[in-house]
C-alpha cells in the first residue's frame, strides 16, 4: 500500500523538533518597540497565532544590533535586556503548541526609515535615526533613503559577531528555530544581488563572491545555535529586474546553503529594487519554492498570496513545497488554521477554553513537549 502524501496538517520533522503543522506564522515587522524590546503587543500579536493553531510562530525581523534595524521601532536581540520579555513569549508560544522561532535580521542600506505608516523619509536624529547605515556599496535603495557606507572587512567582522551574539540570545530566550534574513532588500540580499552589490573585491562579481558573506552570517548562526534544533533562511528568488538576482542564482545558492547545514529555505521574492515589476497573484511565489525544493533536495517554505486552506494544502499535497507561511491571511484571520482543519475535515484542536463554543467535536491543543523528540 502506498503512503498517502503530507498534507497540511502532517507533522514534519526538523532536527529534533517535530512542527505540529506545515502552517507558519511569516515575520511581520510591528514597528512597536522601544530600544529593540518586545511588548505585550507582541505577546497578543503572536500568541493569538499559538493559539489560533499555527504550528509554528516567527517573530519580526529581529535586529541583531541597533544599526541593524529597519526603523527605531523595529524588534532587537542585541542586548541581554531583551531576553526577558522575548522568554515571556516563547513560553506562552510553547504553552498553546507552537513552535516558537525567531528571524534575525541587519536592515542594511534600508536602516534608519520611520515605519511604513508615515511619510516615507530617512529618520532624524530626533525621531531616533541614526548615521551608520552600511551595505556592501555606497548605493541608495531610493531618494528617501539614506546614503550607505560600503562595508570594510572590520564592519563585517562586527555583523558576524553581532549575528553570532544575537544567535545565542535567542537560544538563551527559548527559541527552537532560527531563520536568517538574506531576502527583500536587507544586508544579506544586498550582497547577493547584483544591482545593489558593485564591489571588485572578493565579495561582489561572481555569485560565488556576492554569495560569500551571507553565507559567512548563516555559517556563523548555525554554528552558534544549538545543533539539535533547525535553522532557516529567507531568500528572494528573483529581483523581478533586469540585471538582477536570478532563480537560476538562488538554486545555485540554495545548494551552497544546503551545504551549510540549513533546514529549509523559506523562498520569497523581490524587494530590493523599487523598479521591481511582480506579477502578483494567488501564489505567485510557489512556483520558486517548488523548483529549488526539485533542483536540491532542500526542504522549502511556499509564501505569497496563500489565502485557503485548499490552496495551502494542495501545496503541501503535491510537494510543491514543506510549510507555508501565511501573513496578511493571519492578520485578517488569527484563527485560520483552525478555520483550515475544519474545511480540510482535520480535527481542531482549539484551547480548551474555547471548546465549548467550538463547532462539533473537537481535540485540545497540547503543549509543545508533545512534539519534542529530544
Amino acid at each position: 500500500m502506498s503512503t498517502p502524501p503530507d498534507n497540511l496538517f502532517s507533522p514534519l520533522q526538523q532536527r529534533s523538533i517535530t512542527l505540529p503543522n506545515r502552517i507558519v506564522v511569516s515575520p511581520m515587522c510591528q514597528y512597536t518597540s522601544a530600544d529593540g524590546h518586545a511588548s505585550d503587543w507582541h505577546l497578543v500579536h503572536l500568541g493569538s497565532r499559538a493559539i489560533g493553531g499555527a504550528g509554528v510562530v516567527m517573530t519580526e525581523a529581529a535586529a541583531v544590533s541597533p544599526e541593524a534595524r529597519i526603523t527605531p521601532g523595529d524588534l532587537g536581540i542585541y542586548t541581554d535586556d531583551h531576553i526577558p520579555a522575548l522568554t515571556r513569549i516563547t513560553t506562552f508560544l510553547k504553552e498553546h503548541g507552537s513552535v516558537p522561532a525567531i528571524q534575525l535580521a541587519h536592515a542594511g542600506r534600508k536602516a534608519s526609515m520611520v515605519p511604513p505608516w508615515e511619510k516615507s523619509h530617512t529618520a532624524t536624529a530626533a525621531e531616533g535615526g541614526w548615521t551608520n547605515v552600511v551595505a556592501p556599496s555606497a548605493l541608495r535603495f531610493h531618494d528617501e533613503y539614506p546614503l550607505p557606507q560600503a562595508l570594510d572587512r572590520a564592519g563585517m567582522n562586527k555583523i558576524l559577531a553581532d549575528f553570532t551574539a544575537a544567535t545565542h540570545r535567542a537560544a538563551a530566550a527559548g527559541f527552537l528555530l532560527a531563520e536568517v534574513h538574506a531576502a527583500h532588500g536587507y544586508l544579506a540580499h544586498e550582497f547577493l544581488s547584483p544591482l545593489s552589490n558593485t564591489r571588485t573585491d572578493e565579495y561582489g562579481g561572481s555569485l560565488a563572491n556576492r554569495a560569500r558573506f551571507p553565507l559567512e552570517i548563516i555559517r556563523a548562526v548555525r554554528s552558534a545555535f544549538p545543533e539539535h534544533l533547525p535553522v532557516w533562511v529567507r531568500v528572494s528568488a528573483t529581483d523581478w529586474v533586469d540585471g538582477g538576482l536570478t532563480p537560476d542564482e538562488i538554486v545555485a545558492f540554495a545548494r551552497l546553503v544546503k551545504a551549510e547545514g540549513i533546514d529549509l529555505l523559506d523562498v520569497s521574492s523581490g524587494g530590493n529594487d523599487p523598479r521591481q515589476q511582480i506579477p502578483i497573484g494567488a501564489g505567485y511565489q510557489v512556483a520558486f519554492a517548488d523548483r529549488i525544493r526539485r533542483e536540491t533536495g532542500l526542504a522549502t517554505g511556499a509564501v505569497g498570496m496563500i489565502t485557503s486552506p485548499t490552496q495551502a494544502d494542495q501545496i503541501i499535497r503535491t510537494g510543491q513545497a514543506d510549510v507555508v507561511l501565511l501573513a496578511r491571511e493571519l492578520l485578517r484571520e488569527p484563527y485560520w488554521p483552525l478555520r483550515a482543519a475544519d474545511e480540510l475535515h482535520h480535527p481542531a484542536s482549539w484551547p480548551v477554553q474555547y471548546e465549548r463554543a467550538a463547532r462539533g467535536k473537537v481535540a485540545r491543543r497540547q503543549p509543545l513537549a508533545g512534539f519534542i523528540e529530544g
